[in-house]
């Protein structure tokens, strides 16, 4: 199943996505069953109340239209969970030799934006990277789990993600840690949609972004140094896990601090996109 939040900002209704057999999707209003998919309704057992309303014919029809503002489809997650450098080529571009575990920084829950939200480059900012990634929604309170077994027990579902930086902050005036670099107002694009566990195989989908309709990251998640199963796993060797925490869990080659491309600027369009999870699109513009 498919969820996701249309409407105005702050003033989202939530949506039932349906898969039908010529491949496209039923949509469903769910407002009857939550108000919207937080860290509440995943600790609530939304999932399973959503479709089960779904099943007894509760939830009405809803009509999305192009055009129709996406809202996050995913909102108020106790943490933002983020791995660097989880693409070997990546880590290569970066200057830095593939880590022998994950590397772990934190983004501030409310840089979460919408999908197609007009994207702010920060002030004094000159380095504004775009870096595509898949993310991972914790689907129940885990803590010390035993093995990568309990560890997929844990996912509720996925998400794309655009793990906007600016690169000067993270790197030049971090003293030591990336997060000032990643935390400006809109640096975490999720959406358009949230696919639940059982409906998507994240290990083995194509991620690709593109700048001015240019290509800029072509991978495949099967290139991650660290998969799904084993992230949660070892995060929870060290912090509790809570329900709707989101972990982005790092990009491939293919981004601006590379050197092989130019970091971001006013009217500049960047798109992402992971199989499965949909298509991202922001303009971007001065702070």
């Amino acid at each position: 199943m498919k969820l996701m939040r249309v409407g105005p900002l702050g003033s989202e209704t939530p949506l039932l996505g349906i898969a039908r057999p010529d491949g496209g999707d039923d949509w469903f209003e769910a407002s009857s069953v939550t108000a919207t998919y937080d860290r509440r309704f995943f600790a609530e057992d939304g999932l399973a109340r959503v479709a089960a309303a779904h099943a007894e014919g509760a939830l009405p029809a809803a009509e999305v239209t192009p055009g129709m503002r996406i809202g996050a489809p995913v909102v108020d997650p106790q943490a933002l969970l983020c791995i660097g450098m989880n693409y070997a080529a990546h880590a290569a571009e970066s200057g830095a030799e593939p880590p022998a575990q994950p590397v772990l920084f934190f983004k501030t829950p409310n840089t979460i934006a919408g999908p197609d939200d007009t994207a702010r480059i920060p002030r004094r900012s000159t380095t504004t990277d775009w870096e595509v990634e898949l993310g991972i929604v914790i689907g129940q309170r885990c803590s010390y789990l035993g093995d990568r077994k309990e560890a997929a027990a844990a996912i509720a579902g996925y998400v794309l993600a655009d793990d906007l930086s600016e690169r000067n902050f993270q790197m030049h005036e971090s003293g030591g840690q990336w997060s000032k670099g990643k935390c400006a107002p809109g640096f975490s694009p999720l959406g358009p949609w949230f696919v639940s566990a059982d409906a998507l195989d994240p290990s083995d989908l194509t991620i690709r972004s593109w700048v001015n309709g240019e290509i800029r990251q072509d991978s495949n998640t099967r290139d991650m140094i660290f998969g799904v199963d084993e992230i949660v796993h070892h995060l929870s060797q060290y912090l509790v896990l809570e329900p709707g925490d989101v972990i982005l869990t790092g990009t491939p080659e293919g981004v601006a601090l590379s050197g092989r491309f130019d970091y971001l600027r006013a009217g500049d369009v960047v798109e992402v996109e992971i199989a499965g999870l949909g298509r991202q699109r922001h303009e971007f513009v001065d702070a």
